[in-house]
């Protein structure tokens, strides 16, 4: 659309809202009726590790979520001249899983627990051992029944278990509900009825049960809505907590809220059998849409859903690229300190290709980068960051920025290759999220992590905020099927660059990988001596 046909669609009230949670940064992203970008708006947010747990302090999620829209209106209004009063339709992502447990007058009980969180391994093991799958550390059942097992006495008063987008779209429309993406990272999904497996509910019903849990799951968790269904629409209070200005009315309808995880999927375009992506943040996972049942439980592997309920396997690393830009940080302010103001692209930019011209093997340095626990990687439950080398090793600015890069996928590939053994096939893997802002660095170095090639597309940074966007304008349109909606209607003038792996950089990341995996006893050792 050009500038005045943006206008109209502002003015009328026919652009499309999504606003996502991230890790590190809360994002609204507008969209118009071609599914472009008309304005974005942004606040930072940090979590903390405050008494053993990681989490945020929800007050700053409405503090976040009002500065960005803020942003967003304002960014609008100076793009095309006009400012939004209402939306066609909105929809709230956030990271998933983790644990936010209420009472029954909507009181949260504890301090947000993040799937950054590892305390829970007991939990997930004897979870994992009895319903047949995988249950991870971060799940929302996890955490409830090491609750229960370690008998926390705030669990004698749940009343509603949901995620962070669970939370936010409950406070914007007042309905209990969740997006079976999202779901999905809570408790077990039944690909069949696109809701919650009834025999596992029941299994672990009678497991809770045993230990003093009087309450059924089915009671606690959010009704699971599958994408283009209406999840309500926004209240008065819900719109005084998306503008305190008053600008924005309610009566907005919102779509099904979603995980990080499934606005990855729509955002690349990902939600076909056999194609997958991989999502770079604070966490990296990939995310690889079955065509078949696994045949085995793999630790490594989880099963989630896309947000048309199809089954998903998943390789979810907690670590990703934070330890990366920590160091991006130091490099600034040593800029700084020369004298010489960048920012933080630049910084990023400059690192990034110097991991290119690095040896293939990073010249013997390794770099982890477990800021929290890394389950896949078999390792404590607390993590340490490490930067280790022989003393034979090249340490050159393009080997430790070549490192630092490899040490972001390290777990990922390992995962990747649990996959590879279970026969899951992939035809296709796209990348996204803001470490692919800069040209086509960051997706070679992927390529070679994978050993396949990797599709970018210009969508890839805008990432999970542009994606519920677009499952905003999904329930706004007349289709119903949301792969033939973004073939047809989203992704057919999509423009592809597709990265083919390097053999120099292949065998070059294998040979870290070697040595990364023999290394990894190191975080043990850490966490017992730090």
């Amino acid at each position: 659309m050009d500038t005045a046909q943006e206008r109209r669609a502002v003015a009328e009230g026919r652009a499309c809202l999504g606003v996502e949670f991230g890790s590190t940064r809360i994002k609204a992203c507008l969209i118009g009726a071609d599914h472009r970008v008309i304005g974005t708006g942004s606040r930072t947010w940090e979590n903390e590790f405050s008494h053993d747990s990681w989490t945020y302090d929800l007050g700053d999620t409405w503090a976040g979520l009002q500065g960005a829209i803020g942003d967003l209106l304002m960014d609008v209004e100076d793009r095309c001249g006009a400012r939004p009063t209402t939306f066609r339709a909105l929809g709230v992502s956030a990271m998933m899983h983790g644990y936010l447990a209420f009472d029954d007058e909507g009181c949260l009980l504890v301090p947000f627990r993040t799937w950054r969180n590892t305390s829970t391994a007991r939990a997930a093991a004897e979870l994992s051992d009895l319903l047949g799958q995988n249950i991870p550390h971060r799940w929302s059942v996890a955490h409830l029944y090491q609750a229960v097992l370690d008998d926390e006495p705030h669990v004698r008063r749940v009343d509603y278990l949901t995620t962070l987008s669970g939370y936010v779209h409950w406070r914007l429309t007042g309905r209990k509900v969740l997006g079976v993406g999202d779901a999905a990272g809570m408790f077990p999904i039944d690909p069949v009825t696109g809701s919650y497996d009834g025999r596992m509910l029941a299994s672990a019903d009678e497991l809770l049960a045993g230990h003093g849990f009087g309450r059924s799951l089915a009671e606690l968790l959010p009704a699971v809505l599958l994408a283009g269904r209406e999840a309500g629409r926004l209240t008065p209070d819900g719109a005084a907590l998306l503008d305190p200005t008053g600008a924005l009315g309610p009566g907005i309808p919102l779509c099904p809220p979603e995980g990080d995880a499934g606005t990855g999927m729509v955002a690349t375009h990902s939600i076909s059998p056999r194609t997958g992506n991989v999502s770079v943040g604070t966490s990296v996972f990939a995310m690889v849409v079955l065509d078949k049942p696994l045949e085995l439980m793999h630790r490594e592997i989880d099963v989630v859903a896309t947000p048309m309920g199809a089954p998903v396997a998943m390789v979810h690393c907690n670590n990703g690229a934070s330890e990366l830009e920590a160091w991006a940080s130091v490099f600034q302010r040593f800029a700084a300190a020369l004298g010489r103001d960048v920012d933080a692209d630049a910084v990023f930019e400059v690192l990034l290709r110097e991991a290119l011209s690095g040896e293939p093997d990073g010249g013997g340095i390794l770099a982890y980068n477990f800021l929290s626990g890394e389950p896949i990687a078999g390792g404590p439950a607390g993590g340490r960051p490490i930067v280790v080398r022989t003393p034979d090793s090249r340490l050159t600015l393009a080997n430790f920025a070549r490192a630092l890069v490899f040490g972001v996928f390290g777990t990922l590939t390992i995962g990747m290759r649990v996959l590879k053994e279970a026969g899951i096939d992939l035809e296709t893997l796209f990348a996204h999220g803001g470490l692919f802002r800069t040209e086509r660095i960051a997706g070679r170095l992927l390529a070679a992590a994978v050993d396949a090639p990797v599709s970018i597309g210009g969508s890839a940074p805008e990432g999970g905020a542009w994606g519920i966007a677009v499952l905003a304008a999904f329930l706004a349109s007349s289709e119903s099927d949301l792969e033939r909606f973004l073939a047809r209607e989203v992704f057919i003038d999509e423009e592809l660059e597709v990265i083919d792996p390097d053999l120099a950089d292949v065998r070059g990341y294998g040979a870290f990988l070697e040595r990364y995996t023999a290394g990894l006893a190191l975080q043990q050792v850490a966490v017992d001596v730090l």
